[in-house]
């Protein structure tokens, strides 16, 4: 072979090096995203939703993720290539003793035992060494192909991008494409065949990194990074992961949950990273600073609290595209603070520190500190600081101009706040929209002068946030919780969900009080209570506590049990200075904190004669509240001739779809009723109930009722622990 022959084979393998890097980072990235969801689905069923299973499986996965990254820092700091390979693939091998991903043989959830050890076990012994390996890849890819003979070896950061595109892919896949689709055995066996594939993508890729000579021109990246520069990535990977789980709270508390409303603002979250590891910019610098301080603003207006309407929709999209811009700032601003590819992996671990921090501050440290939605404001207030990185320092002149200009527009809002005025929405958009052309303008001139237009800005809505006073306002896991009088009702509120309202003239009155909404006496849920069934049975069971309405139907001589996951929904149930409906009608009930299908399989030889499942009226369904294993079990807690109740009213899905399939298979006669309430009274809601029985004979008066109309089972798959579709049942 001549030396031009060579030389062109030589060209052709480079050429092919990008392909494999990007294609190994790829899988392993739509990997890593997969296997989060896919754990879940699976362990689900045998642990519940309480709080603390979930808070530490987060922390978890965070911090596996984090010493996945320290793992390959330390690997390609100390040992060369080779040795890196071999260590890898070796732990690659190791992990596939743990495939198909499932639960222990034999394990069992013991209510006696601390939840947070039980779950760590669990989450380690069925994924922990999968998910560290594939946390570790992203970062010691790209540390490999900068050793290869790719081209832009020098400057392997773009394989980020095509990481970031493989999490996004992997993030809709999953909804949309696997669960719809297949149960969870088999999306496991897929995902353990792609985990096998990786091992070999691995080992071509750390080949071609052992060979390659790396002989390109280094580019230059500045001094070795200080401890200055490791707090400025810190920082910019933090912002905008508190942020998008803010964005989040804010969307599905404040303005209203829709359907995997959670996949919306970590789409774009991973999009930002796609478009900004790369040394082709999306969208300019100047416009980009443009739309990232319009995006502040738009905050800075949204998180006052005030009432803007009923425009969820646009409100919505105003929000995902203000978080989109604000995250663009702060990626691209991380990227063009890159190191060498000699830093590269102490890059990536110091960046999974600061996303990790962004989630532990939002869903661990926010809820015990605020009663409100704060940590969105205190990031947005930080993103401000963005408009200071690389602005040299000011002089006393430009600073005390900053200050003045600070304080003048502010002051006559502290002053609305003090008085407690109110302020028009107009108003308020008109002095947010001043500011933020003043930043505009100064922006690419005068940092410091744009700076302090924009803090101006923010503290407006900050101030403005504080204004009003409800009964009673606090934060627990399942979100913010909100107590408040409207005319005549007192409502109690868990972001968009209803948990139940009673009038404001009963709280101190001598009568039990009236249920309202969906336990109106007209409706259906009444109707079955007050029945002769309901007023015969003697044992009543509830899933779903709310604001206890359906206690002020208790007979003589009947014994209830609640069951509450939220234990804030239990107390806020209780205090008869909120709500009186426990305290007057039955303060002996017991309640039961936890998972009500958990708890309930703890309770073998508890029986009722009516078992209300009251935990779909929310629009995050409880799925696992809904299989046919959840089925089996409250049939095996009702006694002979007993009743099952759903409550299934929902604005997005129409749950008698998969209890009908349910019924059907488990030989249940079913009944449903679409009540349409009063829509002259306002606390005379519509709702829609199922009501279930193994013994047809029990609701038979039900069944001769023409509002109760048998459920038809449209023949679909059934739901079970394995395999459940949300998407095929949206209305």
């Amino acid at each position: 072979m001549t030396s031009t022959q060579t030389t062109a084979s030589s060209r052709r393998t480079a050429a092919l090096i990008p392909v494999l890097f990007t294609a190994t980072i790829f899988l392993s990235a739509s990997l890593l995203f997969f296997v989060q969801p896919l754990f879940a689905k699976i362990v689900l069923p045998a642990i519940g939703g309480a709080p603390a299973v979930w808070t530490t499986a987060m922390l978890f996965f965070q911090t596996v993720l984090i010493a996945g990254y320290l793992y390959a820092h330390l690997s390609t700091k100390y040992l060369p290539v080779t040795a890196q390979l071999g260590l890898h693939l070796a732990l690659w091998a190791l992990a596939l003793m743990f495939l198909p991903l499932s639960i222990q043989t034999g394990w069992r959830f013991d209510p006696d035992a601390p939840v947070a050890l039980q779950t760590l076990t669990l989450f380690a012994v069925g994924v922990g060494l999968p998910f560290a390996v594939l946390s570790a890849n992203a970062p010691l890819i790209q540390s490999w192909y900068a050793k290869s003979d790719g081209p832009s070896a020098d400057d392997p950061y773009f394989l980020y991008g095509a990481s970031n595109f493989g999490s996004l892919t992997a993030l809709l896949a999953f909804p949309l494409v696997a669960e719809p689709m297949f149960g969870a055995a088999d999306i496991g066996w897929a995902w353990a065949a792609g985990f096998i594939l990786l091992g070999a993508f691995l080992c071509l890729s750390g080949l071609a990194a052992r060979r390659g000579h790396a002989t390109g021109k280094a580019r230059t990246y500045g001094e070795k990074p200080q401890l200055k520069l490791y707090g400025l990535w810190l920082f910019l990977a933090f912002v905008p992961s508190s942020l998008m789980l803010a964005v989040t709270s804010k969307i599905s508390t404040d303005i209203g949950s829709f359907p995997l409303v959670w996949v919306l603002p970590l789409a774009l979250y991973l999009l930002t990273f796609v478009l900004c590891f790369t040394n082709r910019p999306w969208i300019g610098r100047r416009h980009l600073d443009v739309l990232f301080l319009i995006s502040l603003a738009m905050f800075a207006i949204v998180l006052t609290g005030i009432k803007l309407g009923t425009v969820t929709i646009p409100l919505t999209v105003v929000l995902l595209l203000a978080f989109f811009f604000i995250a663009m700032k702060a990626h691209q601003t991380l990227y063009d603070a890159r190191p060498g590819p000699e830093n590269l992996t102490v890059f990536y671990l110091v960046m999974s520190v600061g996303g990790a921090l962004g989630g532990l501050f939002n869903a661990i440290l926010a809820p015990s500190l605020f009663t409100d939605l704060h940590e969105a404001r205190i990031t947005v207030f930080l993103a401000a600081f963005l408009l200071l990185v690389g602005v040299a320092r000011p002089t006393v002149r430009k600073l005390g101009f900053a200050v003045l200009t600070t304080v003048v527009v502010f002051a006559p809002v502290a002053t609305y706040g003090t008085l407690n005025f109110g302020l028009r929405v107009d108003t308020l958009v008109m002095i947010v929209g001043v500011l933020m052309l003043v930043a505009i303008h100064f922006s690419r001139s005068d940092g410091i002068i744009a700076f302090a237009a924009v803090i101006a800005m923010i503290a407006t809505g900050l101030q403005l946030a504080s204004l009003g006073r409800p009964i009673f306002k606090d934060r627990s896991f399942f979100g913010a919780h909100l107590v408040e009088d409207q005319a005549g009702l007192r409502i109690y509120r868990n972001g968009t969900t209803l948990h139940g309202a009673q009038m404001i003239a009963e709280l101190s009155g001598p009568d039990d009080p009236t249920p309202l909404f969906y336990y109106h006496p007209q409706g259906p849920m009444a109707r079955v209570m007050t029945s002769a069934t309901g007023l015969a049975a003697t044992d009543i069971g509830v899933i779903g506590l709310g604001v206890g309405s359906l206690a002020c139907y208790t007979q003589p001589g009947q014994s209830w049990q609640f069951y509450e996951i939220d234990t804030m929904v239990d107390r806020v149930a209780r205090d008869p200075a909120f709500f009186t409906f426990i305290s007057d009608c039955n303060p002996d009930a017991p309640t039961h904190i936890g998972d009500a299908r958990v708890v309930l399989a703890q309770q073998t030889d508890t029986q009722y004669d009516i078992l209300v499942v009251d935990a779909y009226s929310s629009d995050a369904v409880p799925v696992h509240l809904t299989t046919n294993e959840a089925l089996k079990l409250y049939r095996d807690r009702l006694k002979p001739g007993g009743i099952i109740m759903f409550h299934i009213t929902n604005r997005y899905y129409d749950l008698s779809r998969p209890l009908a399939r349910s019924a059907a298979d488990l030989g249940l006669s079913a009944y449903i009723q679409r009540y349409d309430g009063a829509p002259d009274v306002q606390s005379n809601s519509s709702s829609k109930v199922v009501i279930m029985s193994p013994d047809p004979a029990s609701i038979a008066p039900f069944a001769a009722d023409p509002k109760w109309d048998p459920v038809e089972n449209d023949g679909g798959r059934i739901w079970t622990d394995d395999y459940a579709n949300l998407l095929a049942i949206l209305k």
